[in-house]
């Protein structure tokens, strides 16, 4: 009996000091005062091996993100996907140039627009258009990165070789699905098609008024064209609006800001208002004004992009928490009052004047209120300026488009089923 009860008082003791002894190691492991050595020879695990963090995986994407759509934000939530951080290159003006054509947004405003977009976490300016050995070494070495990411549309160089090939040879490549019904030749397309026939004795001010009509325009089958462009069959889905939405209400305390408008072209200029409009508060609540009113509102060739379109490219930007699909136009003091809105916010640079206005003020309800304000506009960039971008060099975007007509219409003839999105 004695023997058994010395025998659990040592075996308390030995107990005791390992833990003691143990928790004394973790304690100067923390402290960083731990020998990298120690334990080693009594056959310990290397405290390093078990504190140490997995390394994250870096993705790497890249693209000439010219008019900015949906289409390339949904890209840049598959490629984030794909790892835990995600690294953008955007080309330079001279290698889109040298390769597709004039861009329609300069460098600083694609900069802009992809640093927006919320899955971005990195980004490179000036990248190359093709991925060759240099650069992907400083890839690899400089950046870390792991893998680097494209769509499953071909990208084809003016020589006929695949711009990824020595990614995919290193085998480092990896493949996302391409995001239906949009792409920056498509918009610029919708636009084309109602110039394509114009006599030279229109004035710029005319073409402007014949612009597209976007979703309305006239539909071609599968695979025809118009200056270049296949016509959109954007078909929008529940799930999509789900995997763009942050999923996240408001706290019980915020302060909730409201802005709304068409959102059309979504572009730098929207960006940097909505960023400012973030900066007054702790949600950012957007209201999108649905096709009727926008055509009420500016004309039946407005808006270029549906309603979903743009509510999308809106839900993809970091700085918007929430959106309201089909706002109403004015905005009412129920409006207020669900959505427990503490400012309703307006940028100076806009299509209309409408919030200036002493009748017929859709802001009257906010400004009696006394919350409502108006933002200086960062950018001095509208929807109206893009459109007159390529109104004025409209020849060479007809061009550009007529170019990539061969590959868009061999990709969709060519097209499988790809899994994941």
């Amino acid at each position: 009996m004695v023997w058994e009860k010395e025998k659990i008082v040592g075996s308390c003791l030995i107990g005791g000091a390992t833990f003691a002894v143990g928790a004394s190691f973790l304690h100067l492991f923390l402290k960083g005062e731990l020998p990298l050595g120690l334990g080693l020879g009594l056959g310990l695990i290397s405290p390093w091996k078990c504190f140490r963090k997995r390394k994250p995986v870096r993705v790497y994407m890249d693209g000439c993100f010219d008019m900015m759509h949906y289409g390339h934000c949904n890209a840049l939530r598959q490629a984030r996907a794909l790892g835990d951080e995600l690294v953008v290159g955007v080309v330079s003006d001279e290698e889109i140039i040298a390769n597709k054509g004039p861009p329609v947004t300069p460098l600083h405003e694609r900069m802009t627009m992809v640093k927006a977009v919320k899955w971005v976490d990195e980004v490179i300016p000036d990248a190359p258009y093709a991925i060759t050995e240099e650069f992907m070494k400083k890839l690899f070495d400089e950046y870390q990165i792991d893998y680097i990411i494209h769509g499953d549309d071909p990208c084809v160089l003016p020589d006929g070789t695949d711009a990824y090939a020595l990614a995919k040879k290193a085998g480092r490549y990896k493949q996302i699905k391409r995001t239906e019904g949009v792409s920056s030749t498509d918009i610029v397309g919708r636009m084309l098609l109602c110039v394509r026939e114009r006599s030279n004795s229109q004035s710029h001010s005319s073409l402007q008024r014949q612009f597209s009509h976007g979703h309305n325009s006239p539909r071609f089958e599968d695979g025809a064209s118009s200056a270049g462009t296949r016509v959109s069959h954007f078909l929008p889905t529940s799930r999509r609006i789900v995997q763009f939405s942050n999923g996240k209400g408001p706290g019980p305390d915020a302060r909730i800001v409201y802005i709304d408008g068409a959102f059309d072209l979504f572009h730098a200029g929207h960006v940097e208002i909505l960023r400012r409009a973030r900066e007054l508060g702790d949600f950012l609540l957007v209201g999108i004004h649905n096709d009727l009113t926008v055509s009420g509102k500016r004309g039946a060739q407005h808006p270029i992009m549906n309603l979903h379109e743009r509510s999308l490219s809106v839900l993809a930007c970091r700085y918007v928490d929430e959106v309201i699909i089909g706002a109403p136009w004015e905005v009412s003091k129920d409006t207020i009052t669900t959505f427990n809105i503490s400012w309703v916010v307006h940028g100076t640079v806009a299509e209309s004047d409408d919030f200036q206005k002493e009748e017929d003020n859709p802001y009257a309800v906010p400004k009696s209120m006394g919350i409502f304000k108006v933002l200086d506009s960062p950018l001095d960039i509208s929807t109206s300026t893009i459109i007159k971008r390529i109104v004025a060099n409209h020849e060479a975007y007809q061009k550009r488009n007529l170019k990539k007509e061969a590959s868009e219409k061999k990709y969709y003839e060519q097209k499988s089923f790809v899994t994941g999105d």
